[in-house]
């Protein structure tokens, strides 16, 4: 199997269908509607790569990703950024972010950057 991936957003349609194109491409794929249950999959499943939204209940993607910093052996996992704030991309990329996409973004696109970093 490639790798695990965390995709990380509080829309159900957009997680089901990326979890569900993931694992047709051989990931496995687990999923979380928040920050908070984010990093309970992080620190359960150690995934490969997150998929991460920044507008999200209970803890948004910047406190989050400042949040899986601080965790030990945690601090290496790649993240992309999935969103439709195109004004937060250098804040983001200043904080080690690997890529930054605009939604909607075509899944065969974030393939490609997952593929770069597992």
């Amino acid at each position: 199997m490639p790798g695990t991936i965390l995709i990380v957003d509080d829309d159900p349609t957009l997680v089901h269908a990326l979890g569900q194109f993931f694992e047709k491409e051989g990931y496995r794929a687990l999923t979380s509607p928040d920050g908070v249950d984010a990093l309970k999959q992080v620190e359960a499943h150690h995934p490969d790569l997150i998929i991460l939204d920044i507008q999200m209940p209970r803890l948004h993607g910047y406190s989050f990703l400042f949040e899986l910093r601080k965790i030990d052996g945690n601090q290496d996992i790649p993240v992309i950024v999935l969103t439709s704030f195109v004004e937060m991309g250098g804040m983001f990329q200043a904080e080690g972010v690997k890529e930054f996409l605009v939604k909607p973004c075509t899944p065969q696109l974030l393939l490609e950057k997952v593929k770069k970093y597992i």
